[in-house]
């Protein structure tokens, strides 16, 4: 077995702990920013709707920031105030007020999991962390712990990353704060942590910090109301110049500690904490996109636009008719393999010299760099489409932004 981290990386000193909680949260109930969720969750006397409030932004902050989950929150909880009436609504719906959130299987698990609390709990959210997780799809142990201290009191930590982030300075943990080994330490201290009286204003204040002083780059450090009991901090301020390199370097088999021989830029300071590992690039893709246009009864020019898969990216989204392409393919055979495809779907030939091309459109989603090959075609006359095949509909610009589709597809 590994041996345990040296002391300095542990908050073993009560006396320590109970003055960085009381700073934490006199410096929370001062500086918190005024957000959505939050004032629902203060004001909200009933239970169950303060879990759903709150399960509802957690969801949605995942992997998106702040500023762009505000107004979808807003709408999201005018049109859906209940796990109730969540229940009641399809998944088309969920996905067009979803559209452009991104990461869009959490919206469609967080409806999965709002039927299951009305059909199988009896419209009863669970209570504790372990419940939470155990219980409803989509529910991690991040969120679970969210929302139990949040809404429920329960005196348990959270772990996100802007946590990984504070908790690496503050102990100085430099091995690589992505292994399982480092993720479960940082979970143990998360618990050690957490204020028994006020878990869930302690856990937000956590994040708090690193959301909004303790950043990944640029920490405003001399703003940080614990930064007297931040091991990186102290090391960097008492020690201009010093070699934080040596901070703690592969201390016996410590698992928390930098291996000695990992490089370090001691110009960095603080935001040497915590490592993470390389991140892989993300793989190239390429997608030919035909925009299909006829005129519609009314005059006003349609589109077609064709379902998605309901598994995978971008899951039951709306797109136009597409289909991924070989990479280092020339233009003219991926006009002919576009001209195939869309043939398939209108039951009659297509010329590939038919299809204009548009030009191309970039998006980054977080594993895939995606590039979209855009064609246009404009049909005379009346297409029928054929039914065995996914879901397909005209519809008019307007339509097409009300509809589910993805900030790629606007794009295109």
């Amino acid at each position: 077995a590994p041996a345990p981290p040296p002391a300095q990386h542990l908050f073993s000193d009560p006396a320590e702990v109970e003055a960085l909680r009381g700073k934490l949260l006199a410096w929370y109930d001062r500086c918190k920013r005024d957000l959505p969720w939050r004032a629902l969750a203060a004001t909200e006397p009933d239970a169950d709707r303060r879990g759903y409030a709150v399960w509802v932004s957690e969801i949605m902050l995942q992997q998106t920031q702040v500023a762009t989950v505000i107004d979808y929150y807003n709408r999201w909880m005018q049109k859906w105030p209940t796990l109730q009436a969540l229940a009641q609504a399809s998944l088309e719906e969920v996905n067009e007020l979803w559209a452009g959130l991104g990461y869009y299987s959490r919206g469609k698990r967080l409806q999965e999991a709002a039927r299951k609390v009305v059909s199988e709990l009896a419209g009863q959210m669970p209570r504790t962390a372990e419940e939470l997780q155990k219980l409803l799809p989509g529910v991690g142990r991040y969120t679970a712990g969210a929302i139990a201290s949040i809404s429920y009191g329960q005196a348990t930590g959270v772990v996100d990353g802007n946590v990984i982030r504070v908790l690496c300075r503050l102990r100085c943990i430099g091995a690589d704060s992505s292994s399982p080994a480092v993720i479960d330490r940082l979970w143990d201290m998360a618990n050690v942590l957490v204020d028994r009286s006020r878990p869930g204003d302690f856990n937000q204040a956590l994040m708090e910090l690193g959301a909004t002083v303790c950043m990944p780059k640029a920490p405003l450090c001399g703003e940080c109301p614990v930064k007297q009991q931040c091991q990186a901090w102290r090391r960097v301020s008492l020690s201009p110049g010093a070699t934080v390199a040596l901070v703690f370097a592969g201390v016996g088999d410590c698992p928390l500690c930098p291996p000695a021989t990992e490089p370090w830029d001691s110009s960095l300071g603080v935001t040497n904490f915590p490592r993470k590992a390389a991140k892989k690039p993300p793989r190239a893709m390429r997608t030919a996109t035909c925009v299909l246009e006829r005129r519609g009864c009314h005059g006003a020019p349609e589109y077609l636009i064709v379902q998605r898969p309901s598994s995978g990216l971008l899951a039951g989204l709306w797109e136009f008719p597409s289909l991924p392409l070989a990479q280092h393919l020339q233009e003219e055979k991926e006009r002919e393999e576009l001209a195939d495809h869309l043939q398939a779907w209108m039951g009659r030939p297509v010329a590939a010299k038919g299809l204009r091309f548009i030009g191309e459109v970039i998006h980054i989603f977080s594993h895939i760099h995606q590039t979209y090959v855009v064609y246009s075609l404009h049909l005379d006359g009346d297409v029928t489409l054929d039914p065995a095949l996914s879901p397909s509909r005209w519809v008019t610009e307007d339509e097409f932004h009300a509809s589910a589709v993805s900030t790629a597809m606007k794009k295109v």
